[in-house]
């Protein structure tokens, strides 16, 4: 969602945060801007739109200054528009950028305009700084104003503040919004992503919920919630950041897609020997925790909720341990049961996603055996909180649309199938490491098939509803392709478990809707092909991604695309590089904003 980035210098910041912003794009936003602070005078620039129209007013005007925050928005409260673009200020005295969402921002508007206090936005972040002002006016420094600013807030945030009467220091706080301090020699840096940081440092805290700090050039002081001062551990960053360049491709999801081979590669590298998996891939307790495994919860959001539902039926299939899916944000509010030896997983391409964050910290105090975070994040909240963690090494995704993201977790996720198959002496495992093994050329395979997606796009130029099916481990392939779909094309689809089409759905079918469909050649198949012909004897037309030994022809009402031929477990993986391909030229010639679509944020940092 909205980016961050923030700097205490003997430089000039102002391109550092600009370029730090530029990294932060592929996280969705509406608006840009920044403060710097100079000769005791705040220069502030704010912007409607991308972040070039605020570099472009940046070269306008003198944005000299070594200290500085600069701000992606993504609009909770207030429509987009510059007047409610950050940084928001207090007076000229007080700048501060905030992400997140305070729910009680209309008691505390209500008091701070009894105080006299005056507003010149419609969002929850002026709340923010007109409270650190007045508190600064019953305070020894903008740290401890802070410290009783936040202390009324309710909700999340991720907050940077300066005060231009202390123009050498930055105060920044952290409860359920990322930060990350990134640490320089003679300056020091704050962000919500350490993408942003990486021209400047290596050397990054990652602050913890309820942190609090007070970041000079020199100096970097952490104060837990409790007020106390703690340390926290200095982390080397290995994170490449190679979202500057999109090489042959148009956008960067197809570049993304086109790098699943590779992807899926890097996270089965030195995880995979004679036995199966390597167990410590998981963590190094991970083989005696596993053991205890009675019953799994799989809880997460959105596209990582579909790669649990695939892995759903490999646990239960393979495993034989009962397994519950279920999406975090109705986990969290719900009153659970949490049945014996449970293992919770949480599933988040970010590791930053609120609700499933808040799903892990409440699974922690229910009873769990232990948790496991799958997460293409290393220094992430959700990685560092868990008990186990499993890293996809899927690499920087800038596309909003998962692609390489998501099959990397399903990836993860048949390598846990695989290792608790091991521990528990479930049977031979050992066609399973084939099986994954094979994976990355079978995925290239199916690449091959761009041009004949790219020309069967075509006719859906004119289409505004499409239908997505599939049986078994399929069906939540149909449900991710019927997401993409509607992500980044805007064209409204849903998916169904085939055998439901006489429940119900079979009342949408006309020759405007299209019928998309996954259809592997496994012991459904026979089924599925029943479910075809009801659609074809109502007038739908079928576009069926099929193996190639499934006997489906196309004619006038059915056009068949080829899949190479598999007949493994795997296949969920492989059938949804077809459908990818589907959106995103389907999208093309829609002519919508592929990489950002509207209303979308790449890291869901909010409820």
């Amino acid at each position: 969602m909205c980016g961050i980035v923030g700097g205490v210098a003997q430089r000039d910041v102002a391109e550092i945060l600009i370029e730090g912003l530029r990294r932060l794009e592929y996280r969705g936003y509406d608006s840009a801007g920044l403060a710097v602070v100079h000769d005791g005078e705040i220069t502030r620039l704010r912007r409607l739109g991308k972040v070039k129209a605020l570099a472009e007013a940046a070269e306008q005007c003198d944005t000299s200054g070594g200290t500085g925050i600069a701000h992606t928005r993504w609009a909770t409260h207030g429509e987009p528009s510059e007047a409610n673009a950050h940084p928001h200020m207090s007076g000229e005295k007080i700048a501060l950028v905030h992400n997140g969402i305070i729910e009680n921002h209309s008691a505390l508007r209500r008091q701070l305009q009894s105080e006299g206090y005056h507003f010149s936005s419609d969002t929850d972040t002026e709340v923010i700084a007109h409270l650190v002002d007045l508190e600064l006016k019953n305070s020894d420094s903008l740290l401890e104003a802070t410290q009783k600013a936040v202390s009324q807030l309710e909700g999340a945030y991720g907050t940077v503040v300066f005060d231009k009467d202390n123009a050498d220091k930055i105060v920044v706080a952290r409860s359920g919004s990322p930060l990350v301090i990134g640490l320089g020699i003679g300056e020091n840096f704050v962000a919500s992503d350490q993408l942003a940081l990486l021209p400047v440092t290596r050397r990054f805290i990652f602050l913890e919920e309820g942190d609090v700090a007070e970041i000079s050039r020199r100096d970097v002081k952490i104060f837990d919630e409790h007020g106390k001062q703690v340390k926290r551990d200095i982390h080397e960053s290995d994170v490449h950041y190679d979202a500057g360049d999109k090489g042959p491709y148009r956008h960067y999801m197809l570049k993304e897609i086109h790098e699943q081979p590779q992807s899926i590669n890097d996270t089965l590298e030195g995880r995979l020997n004679d036995q199966g998996v390597v167990l410590q891939s998981f963590g190094s307790n991970a083989e005696s925790l596993l053991k205890e495994v009675k019953n799994i919860q799989i809880v997460a959001c959105g596209t990582s909720y579909h790669s649990g539902l695939v892995a759903r039926y490999w646990i239960e299939a393979m495993c034989g341990l009962p397994c519950q899916v279920e999406i975090a944000s109705e986990f969290r509010y719900r009153q659970t049961v949490v049945p014996e030896d449970s293992l919770l997983i949480t599933i988040s391409q970010s590791g930053e996603t609120a609700d499933t964050l808040a799903a892990l910290r409440k699974a922690k105090a229910e009873g769990f055996l232990a948790s496991l975070a799958i997460c293409n994040v290393a220094g992430s909240s959700l990685v560092r909180e868990s008990d186990m963690a499993f890293l996809t090494r899927a690499g920087t995704e800038i596309g909003v649309a998962s692609t390489k993201a998501f099959t990397t977790q399903l990836v993860a996720l048949a390598m846990l199938v695989s290792a608790v198959s091991q521990v528990k002496g479930s049977g031979d495992c050992s066609h399973l490491r084939r099986d994954l093994e094979h994976l990355p050329a079978l995925i290239e395979q199916n690449l091959k098939l761009a041009d004949s997606i790219e020309a069967l796009a075509e006719e859906f130029a004119d289409k505004h509803h499409a239908l997505f099916l599939g049986r078994g481990d399929q069906y939540p392939i149909a449900m991710e392709g019927a997401l993409k779909l509607k992500e980044i094309s805007y064209i409204h689809a849903e998916a169904y478990a085939a055998g439901e089409l006489k429940h119900g759905p079979l009342a949408l079918i006309d020759a405007d809707m299209p019928i998309i469909v996954v259809a592997p050649n496994n012991e459904l198949l026979e089924k599925l092909k029943s479910n075809v012909e009801e659609v074809r004897a109502r007038g739908g037309v079928l576009y069926v991604f099929a193996d190639e030994d499934a006997e489906f022809e196309s004619d006038d009402t059915m056009r068949v695309i080829t899949v190479p031929s598999m007949n493994n477990w795997l296949s969920p993986i492989v059938y949804t590089l077809p459908l990818q391909l589907l959106s995103y030229y389907v999208a093309i010639i829609k002519g919508t904003d592929v990489d950002q679509p509207r209303n979308l944020a790449k890291s869901v940092t909010v409820e």
